[in-house]
């Protein structure tokens, strides 16, 4: 979900500070592409408030959990293609036309969902602004990576990366502002337009990468960029290395054939490529399976399950949770150089299990000791308010909150804490009589006494992912393939990551409707530890090494200590 460019170290940042200090147009370059990465962090996280006020303003979704899947995941499949047109875009028209269309897709997507009078509608806005976010995701790096100078490169991809967290928080920030607002979630979604109008108006006035320029015979045109961001003495030595840099690239593309098909062909017959896939795809699908969207897409939710009924809560217990994300890719851009790519995911895995392991089991707890349900108080707003199966049931008095929310019904609280509750008709009429006697209307998730453990675990969980799992699969990616098939394998890696993502996404409230909270996470730590075991057998260590290193490594094959033959543990160690 993040960024896919490796962080810079502490003297590029100061270099790029002392560099944008003198020559202020290179950061305002980098702020203007970045805004994409804004749009991608923005839209993954707002969703998540939204549809609490969704569920409440159409019943059909609140009733339909198929329906919540597709409005949350039609933005994923929407960015699938996205990303693909966005490749062809990107050498057909120019990175910033790119971006100037992304920004146009994005905005009419956000105008279609902020006045959609059916949840139809909204589906149709999220597959346009999935769209936008796809060719952002992808062209707004890559744009800051071709107009930057070579030597503070990292340090300005990074913008982006920021971005991409920080429009999550903002999105939270944004939720929260609306939940008293009329309209709420249609205010929230609408939001989301306003940053793709401002970069698309600051995109009017910013260049073209000069590297396309280059590519397209505008040798004129990529010089008079060129002199806007170097130094006078310094533009004849970038014009040289731009043209070496595009001839090889060029002849590199030569040898790899023309056609994507051609190309993907030719990766998957090589040994080296297929080994690099074989690492590159599986850190992919395991960032997804380890259930990081379910908490981005879903957190409020998840909130709720663990007993926070109100929606303001649980858009704040979020809030708090998304700058943990923050906070854990700057901790990757601290270490991620100094301990490796392949011991920090192997170590943020062994705690996102145990994370996920505890969690299952504070949901059990919370649905093993739920309030029951009391005749009394399912009586006493009118037999016809009482739950239908639950008037039905042979056995009655084994019922509790959970029990009830199964059959589709809801839970009014108790004025007493945690004492038995009533078990009533999900509609509107209902809730808003439970609300009138100042009691809690629980849909989601029962009143629990360990609920609060469950949010701190939610934090600890994204603490743990978001420096490994978070944003070295995007690293190890930009690195482990040569360089003829690197766009190529890059692409199929990328596809495979929003794939696993759409399938998680469309099937974790199914999940949780069907084995629970618990058992919904405990599957996902199950799937953990095969992804955990694939990365150690098949992802080798490449921090520090050279493109070059890197590929004799595959040719050799990778193996780790235990499986490696003794002439050849001498030469793992750094790998393994």
């Amino acid at each position: 979900m993040e960024g896919g460019h490796p962080p810079a170290s502490k003297t590029e940042f100061t270099e790029c500070w002392r560099t944008t200090w003198k020559t202020p147009y290179i950061m305002r370059l980098a702020l203007s592409a970045g805004i994409g990465g804004l749009l991608f962090g923005y839209d993954t996280g707002v969703i998540s408030g939204a549809l609490l006020y969704i569920r409440e303003d159409f019943p059909e979704v609140d009733k339909k959990t198929w329906l919540q899947e597709t409005i949350v995941s039609m933005a994923i499949a929407g960015a699938i293609f996205g990303a693909a047109i966005g490749g062809w875009m990107n050498d057909a028209f120019g990175r910033k036309k790119s971006i100037l269309a992304a920004d146009f897709v994005f905005f009419i997507g956000a105008i279609v969902m902020a006045v959609a009078p059916a949840p139809w509608v909204i589906i149709i806005g999220r597959i346009l602004v999935g769209l936008g976010v796809g060719m952002a995701s992808m062209t707004s790096p890559l744009y800051i990576s071709e107009a930057s100078p070579a030597r503070i490169r990292g340090a300005l991809v990074s913008t982006n990366g920021f971005l991409i967290t920080g429009g999550q928080f903002l999105s939270y920030l944004i939720n929260l502002a609306f939940t008293r607002a009329p309209g709420t979630w249609r205010w929230m979604l609408g939001v989301a337009g306003v940053p793709a109008l401002v970069q698309f108006v600051l995109m009017l006035s910013l260049p073209e990468s000069p590297r396309w320029l280059y590519r397209q015979n505008k040798a004129d045109e990529a010089r008079a960029i060129l002199e806007k961001i170097y130094p006078a003495e310094e533009v004849e030595a970038e014009m040289k290395a731009l043209h070496e840099s595009v001839q090889a690239e060029k002849a590199e593309e030569g040898d790899a054939g023309d056609g994507m098909i051609t190309k993907v062909k030719g990766a998957l017959s090589n040994p080296v490529v297929r080994r690099g896939l074989y690492a590159g795809i599986t850190v992919q699908v395991a960032q997804q399976f380890v259930g990081i969207n379910t908490v981005m897409y879903y957190s409020p939710t998840i909130v709720q399950f663990a007993g926070f009924a109100s929606n303001q809560t649980a858009l704040a217990l979020s809030l708090i949770t998304s700058g943990l994300n923050v906070v854990g890719t700057v901790i990757s851009m601290c270490f991620v150089d100094r301990y490796g790519r392949r011991r920090l995911m192997i170590v943020s895995m062994i705690g996102i299990i145990t994370c996920l392991v505890v969690l299952s089991g504070v949901f059990f707890q919370a649905a093993s000791h739920a309030p029951h349900i009391s005749n009394l108080e399912s009586t006493h707003f009118g037999k016809n308010s009482t739950c239908s199966a639950y008037g039905s049931a042979p056995n009655p008095g084994s019922w509790n909150c959970m029990t009830c929310l199964k059959a589709d019904c809801g839970f009014c609280a108790n004025k007493v804490n945690y004492a038995p509750g009533a078990c009533l008709a999900l509609n509107d009429d209902i809730r808003s009589s439970c609300r009138q006697e100042h009691r809690v209307w629980y849909s989601k998730g029962c009143p629990s006494k360990v609920g609060f453990f469950a949010v701190i675990l939610l934090g600890l969980y994204i603490i743990i992912y978001a420096p490994g799992m978070g944003t070295v699969p995007w690293i190890v990616n930009s690195e482990i393939y040569p360089l003829r098939y690197r766009g190529t394998c890059g692409g199929m890696a990328a596809v495979a990551n929003w794939s696993a993502n759409l399938i998680v996404s469309e099937t974790f409230l199914t999940l949780t409707h069907a084995l629970g909270s618990a058992g919904t996470f405990l599957l996902f730590a199950g799937i953990s530890v095969f992804g955990l075991v694939a990365i150690y057998l098949l992802v080798p260590e490449t921090k520090g090494m050279q493109f070059e290193e890197v590929e004799k490594l595959l040719q050799k094959g990778f193996r780790p200590k235990p499986f490696a033959s003794k002439e050849k543990q001498s030469k793992n160690v750094e790998s393994s």
